[in-house]
């Protein structure tokens, strides 16, 4: 039986769907292709109103969780996401934060579980091409890592996916637009560390994704109680287009003939 092209997107909290693959959903969307984005914690751990953090005084965790959700809403409309899903698992915080020890949080719960839930997500949708992240989850975060881990195990256990790729930030990139940023007088408050994003050379995808810059940028926006962290926001409109228009990728897996470096996720799929 064939099935229609179909992407599965896998991310840790609301908001991490735009970021790495706004454009690529969005581009999908456009070609006809089947959208669906998997979100593996509520997002409990991220600012409350006002943008009081988690353990000060007034952070109410469901309540940060049900907006963060509406957000997540209003950004897969603006992305034209087919399918939302949500594995509700405890947001744990970044490495380091006390909420690492909940037992309920995402990184805490076994992989046998969890992974479960995304294999049968798997085997309902059948995507030809699943995105994650890589082994460090992009920065270190704890609920990155876990979803990296249940993604490989729930396509390694379903056998279903015939591409499997990393989201990536190029390395070189990143320090020439900060650089730029810096001779034009525009402080971001962000240094990266020296190992920050992924060597150019490994990566193997690049997606111009320009026609849907604005889409993009409009999701991102949607998620406004976390706007105090999403530092592009407070880029010049110039940077941001700069900056939304391309997506790379770090194809994981193909079990399709595709080509060293490709501008397509689906090559060797249509």
């Amino acid at each position: 039986m064939t099935h229609e092209l179909t992407l599965m997107a896998v991310h840790a909290h609301p908001d991490d769907e735009v970021m790495g693959t706004g454009g690529l959903l969005a581009r999908c969307a456009a070609e006809g292709i089947r959208t669906v984005l998997v979100t593996c914690t509520n997002g409990e751990q991220g600012d409350g109103p006002g943008g009081v953090k988690p353990g000060e005084p007034g952070h109410d965790a469901a309540e940060v969780a049900g907006r963060r959700l509406a957000e997540r809403r209003e950004s897969a409309e603006l992305l034209d996401v087919a399918h939302l899903e949500l594995l509700g698992y405890r947001d744990s915080g970044m490495d380091g934060w006390s909420a690492n020890d909940h037992p309920e949080a995402f990184a805490n719960i076994p992989l046998d579980e969890s992974a479960g839930r995304l294999t049968a997500l798997m085997e309902r949708y059948r995507p030809q091409v699943v995105v994650t992240y890589d082994e460090n989850g992009g920065y270190g975060h704890p609920d990155h890592i876990q979803a990296h881990r249940i993604a490989m195990a729930a396509a390694e256990r379903s056998g279903v996916p015939d591409k499997l790729y990393y989201t990536a930030i190029p390395r070189e990139g990143v320090r020439q637009m900060i650089q730029t940023l810096r001779d034009s007088g525009v402080d971001i408050g962000f240094d990266p560390p020296e190992d920050f994003g992924t060597p150019d050379e490994l990566i193997t995808s690049m997606l111009d994704v320009s026609a849907h810059t604005e889409a993009k940028r409009k999701a991102l926006q949607a998620h406004a109680s976390q706007a105090e962290n999403i530092f592009l926001l407070r880029m010049p409109e110039e940077v941001q287009q700069a900056a939304f228009s391309f997506e790379a990728f770090v194809r994981r897996f193909s079990r399709v003939e595709a080509p060293d470096k490709e501008d397509d996720l689906f090559a060797g799929l249509r």
